[in-house]
């Protein structure tokens, strides 16, 4: 019985990962790999830091996985993926706009 659960995940990952393999997959995967980073950079800057903080690196990595994986989602016309990354972009965009505008405000 464990054995066909392993031949049938074996089997779905095959034909999610390798059967259907194609450059907007290739796409999509680098986008999430993309937003993914940002975490990653968070981390990194808030151990360096001793306290959480957001450098503009996650802001830019949100933005650059956010419109791939929302252009990933157009192409593939996942209303999901369409209505979490539409508005959370605007969002990362407007954060930026927000740290761009207190840096002016300190020099």
């Amino acid at each position: 019985m464990l054995l066909a659960y392993y031949h049938g995940l074996a089997d779905y990952l095959y034909d999610v990962f390798v059967a259907r393999f194609d450059f907007w997959l290739a796409f999509g995967i680098v986008a999430q790999l993309l937003f993914t980073a940002r975490f990653i950079v968070q981390w990194i800057a808030s151990e360096r830091a001793g306290r959480s903080v957001m450098p503009m690196a996650f802001w830019m990595f949100s933005i650059s996985g956010g419109m791939m994986t929302l252009i990933y989602g157009l192409v593939r016309r996942e209303p999901i993926i369409i209505m979490g990354q539409a508005l959370a972009v605007g969002i990362y965009v407007r954060n930026v706009m927000l740290v761009l505008k207190e840096r002016g405000k300190r020099t």
